[in-house]
């Protein structure tokens, strides 16, 4: 017979520190989300192509994903309060920057600046999370740090693109840093030193990271978390050029699209959760990866269409992307072993970002734009490329789960 460990209520502080992480999260997620639903403004406003449009995209998650794995070896020599205010700070600095730009290269600049310190922020807060907070009080932190994903796009998006609208490009960055400078004063002022892991000896951190980089069962893991964000990586920069030029919607009815797509998201999220604790969850990845083929498919030859029948197929590939992201994440945190969980994921995160970084410079490839204002050209062949890397990425998955069914047994 089993025994639940019993429900521990947070203490106020904790409650605190829950918020300033879930925040902290909400304004790294949107400057890095936001971009997609500015692809339009930004194509035309700097008369850049497709391409070099994908080169903004990827330089943020590229410089993220090589930042991930400089500081893996080094994250745990330092109080975890002052490598959150650095990375913080640096990341504030990035975004001003961002919103300071005035042409293409600067603005690439600013964005490889800002991935380099808003790309550790996640691995930053998971271990915060993991000092403060007992083992059967995680699964809950982890739900409410989450929201901040849900609620970029819920509120994040529209907001920053309804400003976008009226004023200018640069709009949403500035608001972003005006909110990230209340954060960092609250982290400054509300968060107490996180330091308990420094009275702990540990092994040479580089050669730990090695060993895990080549034992060959973890590698499967890194191959299908690759394929994972390459699949969905190369259509996310596109998503409103593709809807304004192509399938005629108006600027000003992105927000609209935007905040409903998120609030789907939002409610999908958790329902796609307890259907994979409770069915085979390479069944629930597959199911919904033929899903995301069909509606892939449709979205990439959709004709000049309404705005309801564009907000449902995108609901519709929303489901998909969400559907297998859930379990394919939950199978993924089943690989390692307890003493190589930190290397695993820290690993697994930085190869996610850069390997969707190297997808939007493959999609900026793909996609040919005659003019600022015509429709995108190729548009059905990158659809193809998704659906193939969609189909490998099962086979990748099976064998994720068959590692881990055998493990497990």
């Amino acid at each position: 017979m089993t025994i639940d460990s019993p429900k521990v209520n947070f203490s106020s502080y904790q409650v605190t520190v829950i918020l300033i992480l879930a925040l902290t999260q909400f304004s790294v997620v949107l400057d890095f989300m936001v971009m997609s639903p500015l692809g339009d403004l930004l194509i035309k406003e700097l008369k850049i192509s497709p391409s070099q449009f994908g080169v903004v995209v990827s330089s943020y998650a590229l410089s993220a994903g090589v930042a991930g794995f400089l500081t893996a070896s080094f994250a745990d020599k330092f109080d975890r309060k002052k490598l959150l205010m650095f990375f913080y700070g640096g990341f504030i600095i990035g975004t001003l920057l961002c919103g300071l730009s005035t042409n293409y290269w600067t603005l690439v600049g600013a964005r490889i600046f800002t991935g380099l310190f808003g790309g550790v922020m996640s691995s930053i807060s998971l271990a915060i999370v993991a000092d403060l907070f007992a083992p059967n009080q995680r699964g809950r932190v982890m739900g409410f740090l989450q929201m901040g994903f849900g609620m970029s796009q819920i509120l994040g998006i529209p907001i920053s693109l309804y400003l976008a609208n009226i004023w200018d490009w640069k709009a949403p960055f500035f608001m972003i840093v005006i909110l990230a400078i209340v954060i960092f004063i609250g982290i400054f002022f509300v968060l107490k030193p996180v330091a308990e892991h420094l009275k702990l000896q540990r092994d040479n951190p580089l050669k730990h990271m090695w060993n895990t980089i080549s034992n060959r069962n973890y590698r499967i893991g890194f191959l299908a978390t690759a394929f994972m964000s390459l699949g969905g990586y190369l259509m996310m920069p596109w998503g409103s050029t593709f809807a304004v030029n192509n399938v005629g919607i108006k600027q000003s009815d992105l927000p609209m699209m935007f905040m409903i797509v998120g609030v789907c998201t939002f409610v999908i999220m958790p329902l796609i959760g307890t259907i994979s604790d409770r069915v085979n969850k390479y069944v629930v990845f597959a199911g919904a990866s033929i899903v995301m083929i069909i509606s892939i498919a449709i979205y990439t030859h959709l004709p000049q269409v309404s705005l309801f029948v564009l907000i449902l197929v995108n609901v519709i590939m929303m489901m998909g992307i969400m559907a297998r992201m859930v379990p394919s994440q939950a199978l993924a945190a089943s690989i390692p072993e307890m003493k190589d969980r930190g290397a695993f994921m820290s690993i697994n995160s930085s190869l996610q970002q850069m390997a969707g970084g190297i997808a939007a410079l493959i999609g900026g490839m793909i996609v040919t734009q005659e003019s600022h204002t015509s429709p995108l050209g190729r548009f059905d062949i990158l659809g193809y490329v998704v659906i193939g890397i969609i189909v490998v990425n099962m086979f990748l998955t099976y064998r994720v789960y068959r590692y881990v069914s055998e493990k497990e047994k």
